[in-house]
């Protein structure tokens, strides 16, 4: 029985703004080495033998930057299943369930967020092998992560009799206070429950038609009506939204006998909050994680990270410092999970820093604000090899172009032409216009705007490759 990979890209991971944006949220960042967080769960699992080619849940708003995520690490045929609308993790595995009975007959899911980290590859490679043993057998099971701590942030497992170097689920238990995660602790009946599981496609579906029969049949036609946009399979709109929105845990695992714990010890973090990024971050001799342009003195058990800019400390100790290109964020350390509450207020106030970095990703490449004000916009815009903008034009502004690298190739009403380094043409008002790039190098653009309306949304696609 084949081994797929089910990867759920969804989250938004405001404990980690600014860094982590609903445009660009933390499963898409690099944050523990050269790879994202993604790309390291989809080659954590490329690791084991009997594993194929994966299948990943998300929102249509990153499809794009999931696709080329996948591009970057040689997985151009893994599956990409969008889901119309958030609804938690049953539903989004309930459809890659119904798509994989009705492709294959059946399959050994292994489902895992997109967002964690794993240090220990080998250890995780023989826990998983356990699994789907036990999956095979018609377990569902569920990895307990072995605590290091007492922690209150997570919700635990209790085990309960030993099953082929695993336990059965005693129960779930939610999240504790100080005192129960102490006891918790210093017993070895409770792990952390990690969020990752493994099973037969065909028993979490039959587990799935017991337990919520809603959320079973509102999937299945979501996945019946299901149709394919470029290299994406979209999932029936209505059906979907008719499922209702539930976990794994409480819509399967907390109901079913089935259920099964394999104990992982192996470095595991789901990184979400700075305090956990930084207890896997290198250190140096004064317990201090330094990413980027920093220079510090007289500064201990502090993560700074920089991103645009020189930062320096001096004299502080026990803080989260983030600089990004638009905003500063500075946090105690022991306080540091509290700053979803300054993107609830950056919500409240419809600031544009809660959802979108300055530099902002299109499927042909990315746009990034230099400097606005009255009347003016200034953008640097990067074009891919052989991607091009769609053919649009906008009714409140007008645009100057001017390219600083490559060749582009500029539409604009009734006349193409190839514009090199230096070169510049201007887009008036009204005016239907495209930027591509022909070539095998990327192209980069300056673009000034000026008008009386400069948002995004003044944009009327005639034509678009992407489906948009």
């Amino acid at each position: 029985m084949k081994v797929i990979p089910v990867i759920l890209c969804g989250g938004a991971g405001t404990r980690l703004w600014p860094l982590s944006r609903e445009a660009y949220p933390k499963q898409l960042l690099s944050l523990v080495d050269d790879k994202s967080l993604l790309q390291n769960t989809i080659l954590r699992c490329a690791g084991h033998p009997h594993v194929t080619e994966p299948v990943l849940v998300c929102n249509e708003a990153h499809r794009f930057l999931v696709a080329e995520q996948l591009r970057e690490i040689g997985f151009q045929n893994a599956k990409i299943m969008l889901e119309p609308e958030a609804r938690n993790t049953a539903p989004a595995v309930a459809i890659a369930a119904h798509d994989i009975v009705a492709a294959a007959g059946d399959g050994i899911m292994v489902v895992l967020p997109s967002d964690h980290v794993i240090q220990g590859a080998e250890q995780f490679t023989a826990a998983l092998t356990r699994a789907i043993a036990l999956a095979e057998s018609g377990k569902l099971v569920t990895f307990g992560i072995v605590p290091d701590r007492p922690e209150t942030g997570y919700g635990y497992i209790r085990r309960g009799d030993a099953i082929d170097e695993a336990y059965r689920v005693d129960r779930f238990v939610e999240k504790p206070d100080a005192d129960t995660a102490s006891e918790f602790f210093k017993s070895d009946r409770y792990y952390w429950n990690s969020g990752m599981f493994v099973f037969t496609a065909s028993a979490y579906l039959a587990e799935l038609e017991q337990q919520n029969a809603a959320i079973a049949e509102a999937t299945r036609s979501a996945v019946a009506g299901a149709a394919a946009d470029l290299d994406f399979t979209r999932v029936d709109q209505a059906a979907f939204k008719q499922s209702p929105s539930d976990s794994i845990d409480y819509a399967v695992m907390e109901h079913t006998r089935d259920a099964v714990v394999v104990p992982l010890d192996a470095g595991w973090s789901d990184i979400g909050s700075w305090d956990a990024l930084y207890k896997v971050l290198e250190k140096d001799s004064n317990n201090n994680s330094l990413v980027g342009d920093v220079v510090v003195d007289g500064v201990k058990d502090t993560l700074v990270m920089a991103e645009h800019r020189l930062v320096s400390l001096v004299g502080v100790e026990d803080l989260v410092v983030v600089e990004t290109a638009d905003a500063v964020m500075v946090a105690s350390q022991a306080k540091s999970q509290d700053v979803k509450a300054i993107v609830a207020r950056l919500q409240v106030s419809e600031r544009e820093e809660r959802t979108t970095h300055r530099k902002v990703y299109r499927p042909w490449g990315y746009y990034e604000s230099i400097d606005s004000g009255p009347g003016y916009q200034v953008k640097r815009i990067g074009v891919n090899p052989g991607a091009s903008l769609s053919l649009q034009l906008h009714h409140h502004r007008a645009e100057h172009w001017i390219v600083v690298r490559g060749q582009a190739t500029v539409t604009c009403g009734e006349s193409v032409s190839k514009l090199n380094p230096n070169e510049s043409t201007y887009i008036p008002v009204e005016t239907q216009h495209r930027l591509q790039n022909l070539t095998a190098e990327p192209v980069e653009i300056i673009e000034v705007q000026s008008g009386n309306y400069l948002g995004e949304d003044d944009i009327v696609r005639l034509e678009d490759v992407y489906g948009r």
